[in-house]
């Protein structure tokens, strides 16, 4: 059986794209007591992949040269070992940029039936999760707040929206351009949105939010974190999930300007990571599904065909070029 898959190479310098990653051949051990073996259907793609990749040790150890680059993806059992999986189940692992992965059982998580690789990943899996505890959990959301998310057209902050209007608050979108915009607040239900590409952030913030801000979910860092800063309402809470304007940079980038409204509002900043949560995905996992299924919760996908394109389309993540849970589809099931 061959098994392709891309390689890191050379630590990236800027972005993480097929001169830092080598297309190869990749060696795939025998399934041995304990373990399966999984066909890659569906890939994830992610802003940490280029955290990952990097020399700089995160709540994860950097990727090894040489070896397959990391990464979430959701496969179907085709060899077990493992009293838990039997051939056919679909399960999610960290199998890594490849066509094929041998992993302890133990380190899979089983899908149900009725759900697609394109839901797990769009609504439940990390997104999810990521969603629903980061708002509930750290940003500690209530009804008749202001919420005002960042990367709001992206797989974490169209979810995370959409549920604070769930919850009764008031939600303000920041999103990449007019069709963005008019997406999360006709289709997905947000209160209003903001065009960071044509739209000074900070003045219409003022606008939009003239209470101040009660949780400001936080995905982007830089000059967006800092003119939600400079908005933030007594108590105000920043949830910090991602800062993905940083991820590419060559040197540090300067610090938030308006860190002192945090003081004078006696507001909090929390760093948080959905792997602090796994214990209780089951409870996210309820309250998603029931939303889903009553039409409460909509979720989009932009599904990319061909492992070989997963340098080329993470990109997409850092130019603002997806729309929802981005994805890589690396074979069909069967």
């Amino acid at each position: 059986m061959t098994n392709q898959g891309w390689v890191l190479e050379t630590r990236p310098v800027e972005k993480l794209d097929a001169t830092c990653l080598a297309w190869r051949e990749v060696p795939l051990p025998a399934v041995g007591a304990g373990s399966v073996r999984v066909k890659t259907l569906m890939l994830s793609l992610d802003p940490t992949n280029r955290i990952w990749a990097g020399p700089t040790e995160s709540y994860l150890p950097p990727v090894p040269l040489g070896t397959v680059m990391r990464g979430i993806a959701v496969g179907v059992v085709e060899e077990s070992q493992y009293a838990g999986l039997q051939v056919g189940d679909v399960v999610q692992g960290m199998m890594g940029w490849k066509e094929h992965a041998v992993l302890p059982g133990v380190a899979l998580t089983l899908l149900p039936k009725d759900v697609t690789p394109e839901q797990w990943f769009g609504v439940f899996g990390h997104i999810g999760l990521t969603a629903y505890f980061g708002l509930l959990e750290v940003g500690q959301a209530k009804a008749g707040e202001t919420l005002v998310v960042s990367a709001a057209a992206g797989a974490v902050g169209s979810l995370v929206g959409q549920i604070g209007k769930i919850l009764g608050m008031r939600v303000v979108g920041i999103a990449g351009g007019p069709e963005k915009c008019k997406w999360i607040v006709e289709e997905l239900g947000f209160d209003a949105a903001i065009d960071y590409k044509n739209e000074e952030v900070g003045k219409r913030l003022r606008e939009l939010c003239p209470d101040g801000i009660d949780v400001d979910f936080e995905k982007v860092g830089g000059e967006i974190m800092d003119a939600c800063l400079a908005r933030l309402g007594l108590r105000g809470r920043v949830v910090l999930c991602g800062m993905i304007s940083q991820y590419n940079a060559t040197s540090i980038p300067e610090g938030p300007k308006n860190l002192a409204n945090v003081l004078m509002q006696r507001g909090g900043i929390e760093g948080f990571i959905v792997l602090d949560y796994l214990g209780r995905a089951g409870e996210a996992f309820g309250k998603l599904g029931e939303w889903l299924a009553t039409g409460k919760l909509q979720f989009a996908t932009d599904v990319v065909v061909g492992l070989e394109n997963a340098p080329t389309a993470l990109d997409r993540l850092f130019i603002g070029a997806n729309r929802g849970k981005l994805m890589v589809k690396v074979a069909d099931n069967g």
